[in-house]
């Protein structure tokens, strides 16, 4: 059985495919009490922890074995952000391009555009060193889920319960780190049902061997990035060294195929996913829908689709709002796309069902419905108390990339001047927790907000047509969230919504230029805070909602992460380990059929080809 010598991110591909799959069945007419759900809507990304020793035989026939899992998890490696994979015996590892952008400019010297030109070292010795860069090979786990539950048994309430379990996991991380010399993580799945230690061997000299030129890396651009199908060389090539300076040697690693995966052969594809909301609950998907990503899927679409359409009002900088275009086309494509699916009635009729088959299995058991029979009310419940503060939260924060400079401008003011009025233990606390300091992220505390970093709130680039074209957006999306008729909303906007809100208070600000910017923080808390600005105005007035309004919403989130956990208990005294748990980041197996798939009323086929490539490109020439 062959392994796949390409590993991607699984996190939200295979996501898009369920949303794209029950998008054209929602094309048609449906009745959602005939709608059912399947066992697997959850998803397939096994764990190694407990591999799909039955799943796999009798779906396939393959009777994999420990030592074939053992094997994928060793080729397997963790790199920034990414997953990659041994390829050769020689320490060779493979993974996208996209994953390791940040490398080409790490080794770049001066003079060379390697963007450009691609990079490719013909010897070891032309090899170059990554610095600061580290790949982790998961080569330990140890189940520690009793000692994580024993610990909770000392808890008073469920506050404390969870306090303990964190205690515990830190000390068993610091334990296993000592006894193992390895960096460790400790892992919970299915909601805190089952904890796992898992320990990473970790290479800290990598070298890039070959890295494409950003051209045919990124082949398409944007309209062909991230989906399918794709005519690009998305890949990178790195290797290993050891401590003596040498390429390493390794047993396990995904040895390339001489013609390649063929129609309907099993395939696998290993990776780090991230969390994929599968599990969640139909009240939980609800809110999500009409809170997180209406307001994530409203900021996104409008800024992405604004930076192409300021490309032909500002060609000069057409190509720098490209490049912001595509550092987020990825988000932008998945959450629009989510929010798509989560207004899709059949999804949710599908989801509905499987909440009401465990549902079921629940109510009926004595036991159980004592014990976990209340979960789905009290999640229902914190969903319905977070509807009421979340709007505010949304209005009140600020988003670094989507929100306009003037808006962070005014937000960082208020912080500074807020933070510096606070007693001096208090800073201490502040700077200790940095968490809760004020950045670009709408978080509230000032105590970075040193000159080096006020610097960069006023560019020496400022580009006052695009911060204008967001400032437009922020201010329905604040309206949007606030309400029209809310107090703040008609003090600071008055009658006037999007371009003629943004240009009557860009008109009205203090924050003409750079200098004054700097000026400004230059004055007293008192006199901030009481400038005659709007955006300050705006931020000042709101302050002070903020904060309470974040404790009230951790409040309703310790309550329901209490009940989220007891779900997954749910979930795996249900069907154990045959459901998988959503990904948390750790390392992950899917598997599948070579097919290809149907879609915009045609067939796309199992791979891409040189000449579709060169069709691609004459086709729009």
């Amino acid at each position: 059985m062959k392994k796949s010598a390409a590993l991607n991110k699984l996190s939200i591909l295979s996501f898009l495919f369920v949303f794209i799959f029950a998008f054209q069945l929602s094309a048609q007419v449906i009745n959602p009490d005939t709608v059912k759900s399947q066992k697997l809507d959850t998803g397939k990304m096994w764990t190694f922890e407990f591999p799909p020793f039955n799943y796999l035989e009798k779906t396939y026939g393959f009777k994999a074995t420990q030592e074939w899992f053992d094997d994928v998890r060793l080729s397997a490696l963790r790199i920034p952000g990414c997953t990659a994979s041994f390829v050769s015996e020689d320490g060779l590892i493979m993974t996208n391009n996209h994953c390791s952008r940040g490398t080409r400019r790490q080794v770049q010297k001066e003079g060379e555009d390697l963007a450009a030109t691609a990079f490719f070292a013909p010897t070891l010795a032309d090899e170059r060193k990554v610095p600061n860069y580290t790949a982790e090979q998961l080569v330990m786990l140890k189940d520690v889920t009793q000692e994580v539950l024993s610990a909770l048994q000392d808890g008073k309430d469920e506050q404390e319960k969870i306090a303990l379990r964190d205690e515990k996991m830190r000390a068993l991380k610091d334990q296993y780190e000592k006894e193992t010399k390895l960096k460790c993580d400790v892992v919970s799945y299915y909601n805190g049902s089952l904890f796992f230690v898992q320990g990473f061997k970790t290479y800290t000299d990598v070298r890039l061997v070959f890295q494409p030129e950003e051209q045919i890396a990124s082949y398409g651009g944007d309209p062909d990035n991230f989906t399918y199908p794709r005519y690009d060389l998305d890949c990178t090539f790195l290797r290993i060294y050891g401590d003596d300076g040498k390429p390493i040697k390794t047993e396990h690693y995904f040895k390339w195929s001489q013609n390649g995966a063929s129609n309907g052969e099993l395939v696998f594809t290993v990776g780090n996913p991230g969390s994929t909301n599968r599990l969640r609950t139909v009240a939980q998907l609800e809110y999500l829908r009409d809170i997180v990503y209406k307001n994530s899927a409203y900021l996104l679409d409008n800024v992405y689709n604004r930076l192409e359409q300021l490309k032909s009002v500002n060609p000069k900088k057409a190509d720098e709002y490209e490049r912001a275009r595509l550092a987020f086309s990825n988000g932008w494509k998945s959450i629009v796309n989510t929010y798509k699916a989560l207004n899709d009635p059949y999804l949710l009729a599908r989801k509905k069902d499987f909440e009401k088959k465990l549902q079921k299995v629940v109510f009926n058991d004595t036991e159980l419905n004592k014990q976990y029979g209340h979960v789905w009310k009290t999640i229902e419940t914190t969903r319905n108390e977070l509807r009421k503060i979340e709007p505010r939260l949304a209005g009140y924060s600020v988003n670094p990339q989507y929100f306009s400079r003037y808006l962070q401008i005014g937000n960082a003011l208020v912080a500074y001047a807020k933070y510096q009025m606070l007693p001096e233990e208090k800073k201490k606390e502040l700077e200790a927790q940095r968490q809760r300091v004020v950045g670009f992220g709408g978080q509230r505390g000032g105590g970075n907000l040193q000159p080096g970093f006020r610097d960069n709130l006023y560019p020496d680039n400022f580009d006052s047509i695009l911060e204008e074209a967001k400032l437009e957006i922020n201010i329905d999306f604040i309206t949007m969230n606030l309400g029209k008729n809310d107090a703040l909303v008609v003090k600071t906007f008055g009658n006037k919504a999007g371009k003629d809100a943004a240009k009557s208070l860009i008109a009205k600000s203090l924050f003409k230029d750079k200098a004054a910017v700097q000026e400004l923080f230059k004055k007293t808390p008192e006199e901030i805070l009481a400038l005659d600005d709007p955006f300050v105005q705006f931020y000042a007035k709101s302050y002070d909602q903020l904060e309470p309004l974040r404790a009230q919403q951790k409040e309703i989130m310790d309550t329901e992460n209490v009940a989220f956990g007891l779900l997954g208990q749910i979930l795996y005294k249900t069907y154990g380990t045959s459901v998988t748990p959503d990904a948390n980041r750790t390392l992950r197996l899917s598997d599948g059929l070579m097919k290809g798939y149907d879609y915009n009323g045609t067939t796309a086929p199992i791979k891409s080809t040189f000449f579709g490539m060169y069709d691609r490109f004459y086709g729009f020439e």
